[in-house]
């Protein structure tokens, strides 16, 4: 037979375990329904090609007319990103002219690279 003392033991052994598994924190919450969507900001492609051709999505730009046509592109986001696809034969001169544009409009940049093939 078992004492009083090793019942009331378990038991406590018990409660405590099984309280850690609930979260006081959750609350059943039945939200409000909205026609409104959270927009996120896409990130802006700018290309590079082999032969020094330089694209704004599939748009073909000068290199004259970059700071303009992504200042124009830009507006009004918050945090903007400008992702950079160079060729790889392309030289590290006409992406770093990029990377100046984007530093001067104070717009994050980021450099598209392939994959290592294994």
């Amino acid at each position: 037979m078992a004492s009083l003392t090793d019942v009331v033991f378990l038991l406590i052994i018990f409660f405590l375990l099984t309280s850690t598994f609930v979260n006081p924190n959750a609350l059943n919450l039945l939200l409000p329904s909205s026609q409104s969507k959270t927009t996120v900001n896409q990130p802006v492609s700018v290309s590079i090609s082999a032969d020094l051709k330089y694209y704004i999505g599939k748009q073909p730009v000068r290199l004259e007319n970059m700071r303009s046509l992504l200042t124009e592109q830009l507006k009004g986001q918050k945090d903007a990103t400008i992702v950079l696809n160079a060729e790889k034969s392309v030289p590290i001169e006409k992406v770093v002219e990029i990377m100046d544009i984007a530093n001067d409009l104070k717009v994050k940049m980021v450099l598209a690279t392939a994959p290592i093939k294994e």
